[in-house]
């Protein structure tokens, strides 16, 4: 079975966050993806959240089926190496700040002169031009310019922010999506490569729905408005009996009536006031009280079973221990069984999305600092004293 990506080389120059989870996607999907990394420490990611025997769990997860290549980019031997392996490369994806990668040697110029059907993916806080592009951006920030901040949170109090790096990995999956369009516009003989430009702000923006329309021609600004979804009815997270909380969403038409005939308010079901979202949304507080007091009544396994029986749509907030043991995750191949340098098992997530007949795998585990350097450099038709020396003179590790 021939991977999606098979055949495509990706050259990775980047950390932490953005640039890697862009390139362990397309890994995951047969493109070979070459990780140049900072000789000594690598990746910072390495030993970021929690740590196995010295190694980020994290690290493990989002460097899987890559090469590590450790090189001295401040060496002109080693700018010299990321040349010659850009000459068969098809996409480099990097998240240095804007102008870095000119100052390696490394522009959009000469890489585009050495390979005219590479793309560049290239991410940032603030994108390569406009008058933010030389402030350090991180995901946080991407998430706060970006318009979600604002949104996030109970009415009153600070904007929260989401448990996970989401700003980041909204970069990285437009990164993707741009690299693939440009790679299709190459494969397909319709032109060279070309730069596609990201910015964590823009990649958060672009989630942000009808904000700018409601607010140009109405006026309306999107307030924090806890677990309820503004304007759409009823739709929020409802207490149950046993301390649990179950989201429902019950805002289409149809599924409002059965919601309706569930909690035994048959008459709000009929009521023609209600017969449409936009009547609903007038009166969302009411309906929410309403479903709460059906929902408190009772444990959330007997009110998700009810729901389920109507086709209502809810679910329980899952924990990560909750998402773990949960039959469906499994059964989809969601949780997958790994082994940890030393023999260590441990589960990580499976592979997004599901394609039928050339799905993603994973062959192996984030690799040690410079693991692939002498096979990387190998494939450039390096003798094994040439690299010897290149380890010797501080160029390879």
């Amino acid at each position: 079975m021939t991977a999606p990506l098979s055949g495509i080389r990706v050259i990775e120059i980047g950390t932490l966050i953005a640039a890697p989870f862009a390139a362990r996607l397309m890994a995951e999907f047969g493109a070979e993806v070459i990780k140049i990394e900072s000789m000594g420490q690598g990746d910072p990611l390495r030993k970021w959240r929690k740590l196995h025997e010295g190694t980020s769990l994290w690290w493990y997860l989002q460097s899987r089926n890559k090469k590590s290549l450790a090189l001295n980019l401040k060496s002109p031997e080693g700018i010299a190496i990321v040349k010659q392996l850009a000459e068969s490369t098809d996409v480099l994806i990097e998240n240095l700040r804007p102008g870095a990668l000119e100052k390696l040697g490394l522009g959009w110029d000469v890489l585009h002169a050495i390979n005219p059907k590479l793309t560049l993916v290239r991410i940032s806080g603030y994108g390569q031009t406009g008058p933010y592009r030389d402030r350090p951006g991180f995901g946080a920030i991407g998430e706060a310019m970006g318009g979600i901040r604002y949104t996030t949170g109970t009415p009153g109090a600070p904007p929260a922010r989401v448990g996970v790096s989401l700003g980041d990995s909204l970069a990285s999956m437009h990164a993707v999506m741009g690299a693939l369009m440009s790679l299709l516009r190459v494969k397909t003989g319709q032109g060279d490569g070309q730069i596609v430009d990201v910015s964590l702000a823009e990649s958060v923006f672009n989630v942000m729905e009808s904000l700018v329309p409601e607010y140009d021609m109405m006026g309306h600004v999107r307030e924090r408005s806890g677990g309820a979804l503004p304007g759409i009815a009823p739709s929020n997270t409802y207490p149950t009996a046993d301390g649990a909380y179950v989201v429902i969403a019950g805002n289409s038409d149809p599924i409002f009536k059965r919601l309706m005939q569930v909690i035994g308010r048959a008459e709000l079901a009929e009521n023609p006031e209600f017969a449409h979202n936009d009547g609903r949304a007038l009166q969302s507080n009411m309906l929410d009280d309403a479903i709460s007091v059906w929902t408190m009544s009772q444990p959330i396994e007997v009110v998700l079973q009810a729901l389920e029986a109507a086709e209502v749509p809810a679910g329980r907030i899952y924990s990560v221990a909750d998402i773990v043991a949960d039959p469906h995750y499994q059964a989809r191949g969601m949780i997958l069984d790994a082994e940890l340098p030393g023999g260590a098992a441990v589960k990580m997530p499976g592979i997004v999305p599901k394609l039928s007949e050339t799905p993603g795998s994973v062959n192996w585990q984030g690799p040690t600092l410079g693991q692939h350097t002498d096979s990387v450099l190998d494939s450039l038709g390096l003798s094994a004293d040439d690299i010897a020396r290149l380890k010797t003179e501080g160029v390879v590790q």
